[in-house]
């Protein structure tokens, strides 16, 4: 199987063609842009690069994974909507799967693991592992907020797992192997997948005309 993967919920743009076998992940081609300022504009162009390196056509596509967040509101639809576009015009099946698990997956099994990212605003995105397995979150918080649990070790962004007393595992971001892995089960089970939801976990900066009324009314 053949899977275009995704994601656009950290500053790395990531995209990239993996070949799927008997639950092994194995990256035919990869490219990661390090620019939050930069989803819109590198990420297609990234897609037909890693396809044109693998000698694959979009039509070879099996399957798509995205990584549906938690992210910033921008980023996160840039990526939710390419791989959407991508899985509609060639009729295959689009996974959303949670970006924390696909950096979770990364890390090999320790008793509990929690997972941060770059929230904005002095805030984290966490989640808690427990033998893999998401136990909390996604949450978004500050970082002097957020339940270690029993965590023995923390992965994700570089800027933000020194803020805990945690050994540090180097697992960033979702890789387009991770973010296969994390989408196993529903790649190999033939079930149609639902609908793609961003987890933005909180409302976006912009607001329309009615809603900055509405606030203006109500003396926010």
């Amino acid at each position: 199987m053949l899977v275009l993967a995704v994601d656009t919920s950290t500053p790395a743009v990531t995209s990239g063609v993996v070949r799927f076998e008997g639950g092994v992940a194995h990256t035919l081609a990869a490219r990661v842009v390090v620019d939050a300022r930069l989803h819109a504009e590198v990420l297609t162009p990234n897609i037909l690069e890693c396809l044109a390196e693998a000698n694959l056509t979009p039509a070879d596509l099996d399957a798509v994974v995205v990584g549906v967040g938690p992210g910033p509101f921008t980023g996160l639809r840039v990526g939710m909507a390419t791989g959407a576009a991508f899985g509609d015009a060639l009729g295959v099946p689009v996974h959303g799967v949670c970006s924390l698990d696909a950096i979770a997956v990364q890390v090999d099994t320790v008793a509990e693991l929690l997972v941060v990212t770059d929230a904005r605003r002095r805030e984290v995105y966490s989640a808690r592992y427990r033998a893999g397995v998401r136990v909390s979150g996604p949450d978004v918080d500050a970082p002097a907020l957020v339940d270690p649990g029993d965590a023995t070790m923390i992965a994700g962004s570089a800027g933000h797992v020194g803020l805990f007393d945690l050994p540090a595992a180097e697992a960033e971001s979702p890789t387009p192997a991770s973010l296969v892995l994390t989408a196993a089960d529903g790649l190999t089970s033939g079930i149609t997948p639902e609908p793609l939801i961003p987890l933005y976990l909180r409302r976006p900066d912009a607001k329309t005309i009615a809603e900055r009324e509405a606030a203006k009314a109500a003396g926010r």
